[in-house]
């Protein structure tokens, strides 16, 4: 889908191309390029500030049947995130249009200040990730993806950079590929069913696959995450994916919650947050979708991933505020709150995969916390790490892929918080304040001396209203991050 071709605009037709513009500098080289920019600059409507745009039909000189100018603002503000975004919405508008195919002119990086491969991999999630419907519950689609995107550059890159695109490919398909995991209603994923789906994905891409059936989570003594499902009719599940990467050195194991509805159990949720439970499992979702992209991608290290998948649901049989259960590190919980109980489902996982495959660093995925979203908003997770080295490395990841992360603190005082009269520790702080920073905390608890970081995703995960290159739903928040983080391991 994605084509980076050189420009030649006297002989290459094509319907649309869009070009962005700076209001104070020239950001193309092209003869051609500069001299339809220049022919823009000329009407006074346009100038090319933010968000403004003005469209050439049939432009003398040139075969594109309509060009669009896309403001980008002053030269000095332009950065990978907002070549993204402009990708993006240039993309939906060749939807909304019925388009095709569309052509993306790329700025000259040595003008724009950026550095070329950013600046062209911007362009290319933005249009990759901006190209994708879900509509498979409607039975009428109006609208259809672009079936061909052409990101233009002077001749002398394509060669060196052609493998941009079937890298940005492999990352940004895994990531639509979470997005609609998110998006499936609850009714088809059932915890059962969605480890299907997930390990029939990841054995087409030759990753090592194991689903544990509730029996056998059972027959581990899985007792925290078993308390979570006990509600439920929809059995539990729990798949192991490895990715050997041709490594000798301990293995990295990323975990991801995985809820397929979360009604809060006896602490029943209400109001409006409830047909947004399907999401609960955009943690699960990440961490397969990395792993995927990673098997794809030939990463070099030993890979595994960690997925507890539960439904929290009412019923006789749920787990009730006040009960205590021994989870599989042998540590007894007392049950504050059934509606924290994506941390139960965790620490078993999490407590299981250090036992099992003595990793060198472990990392989890979790919509966990409305705290969390409270504290950073809707667009940042949080990232909560005792290994400043770790936390560093991740939020740098989150910078270079806009899937943004802020680094909270894990003070030692606040375990205070979490102690049980009748247990090892209770899965509900004793206060109402700093409940992200309490819930990562009573992680902590359960890793014993491997390197590990917790990323709260509540907020990110999951949209209401679209943006520039991503509709409704599911984000497919922290697929890019984590292979991000995962390529440029030491």
């Amino acid at each position: 889908m994605l084509n980076l071709t050189a420009v030649d605009l006297k002989r290459r037709k094509m319907k649309i191309l869009f070009v962005p513009v700076c209001e104070n500098k020239p950001i193309h080289t092209d003869p051609l390029i500069s001299a339809l920019v220049g022919r823009a600059m000329a009407f006074e409507e346009f100038k090319g500030k933010k968000d403004q745009e003005l469209t050439l039909h049939q432009p003398p000189g040139c075969t594109a049947e309509r060009v669009v100018f896309r403001g980008m603002g002053k030269a000095e503000a332009l950065d990978a995130e907002t070549l993204r975004q402009m990708a993006g919405r240039s993309v939906k508008r060749c939807i909304q249009l019925g388009m095709t195919r569309m052509g993306l002119a790329a700025p000259d990086p040595t003008a724009a200040g950026i550095a070329e491969a950013d600046g062209l991999k911007a362009l290319m999630e933005g249009a990759f990730l901006g190209n994708h419907l879900f509509d498979r519950y409607k039975e009428k689609k109006e609208k259809k993806p672009l079936g061909r995107i052409d990101i233009l550059v002077p001749s002398k890159p394509v060669g060196r950079l052609r493998r941009l695109p079937p890298e940005i490919e492999t990352v940004c398909g895994a990531t639509l590929m979470a997005r609609e995991w998110v998006n499936l209603p609850s009714n088809e994923k059932p915890p059962e069913a969605l480890a299907r789906i997930i390990a029939a994905e990841a054995k087409t891409r030759g990753l090592g696959v194991e689903v544990f059936t509730e029996k056998q989570l059972q027959q581990k003594k899985m007792g925290a995450l078993l308390a979570v499902a006990a509600g439920s009719a929809s059995p539990p599940a729990m798949v192991v994916l490895q990715h050997k990467g041709g490594d000798r050195r301990p293995p990295v194991v990323l975990v991801g919650k995985g809820v397929t509805f979360d009604s809060g159990g006896i602490n029943l949720k209400t109001g409006d947050s409830l047909p947004d439970m399907k999401g609960d499992m955009a943690g699960a979702a990440a961490v397969a979708a990395a792993l995927i992209a990673a098997a794809g991608l030939k990463i070099k290290r030993r890979l595994i991933g960690v997925i507890p998948l539960v439904e929290n649901m009412v019923s006789g049989s749920s787990t009730r505020p006040g009960d205590i259960v021994r989870t599989f590190s042998g540590k007894t919980v007392e049950i504050g709150n059934t509606d924290a109980e994506g941390r139960l489902i965790l620490i078993d996982a999490m407590a299981y995969a250090e036992w099992r495959f003595k990793p060198e660093v472990m990392v989890d995925v979790a919509t966990l916390t409305g705290a969390c979203v409270v504290a950073l908003g809707d667009k940042i997770a949080g990232v909560f790490a005792k290994d400043e080295a770790l936390q560093n490395d991740l939020v740098a990841s989150g910078r270079r892929t806009h899937e943004r992360c802020w680094p909270m603190p894990l003070p030692e005082d606040y375990k205070e918080l979490l102690k049980s009269s009748y247990a090892d520790i209770g899965n509900m702080p004793s206060s109402r304040y700093g409940g992200a920073i309490s819930a990562a905390l009573f992680l902590s608890e359960f890793v014993d001396k491997t390197r590990w970081a917790h990323i709260d995703i509540a907020g990110p995960a999951y949209h209401k209203k679209e943006d520039a290159y991503c509709g409704p739903g599911g984000t497919g928040f922290g697929v890019r991050l984590l292979v991000d983080w995962l390529m440029n391991l030491a």
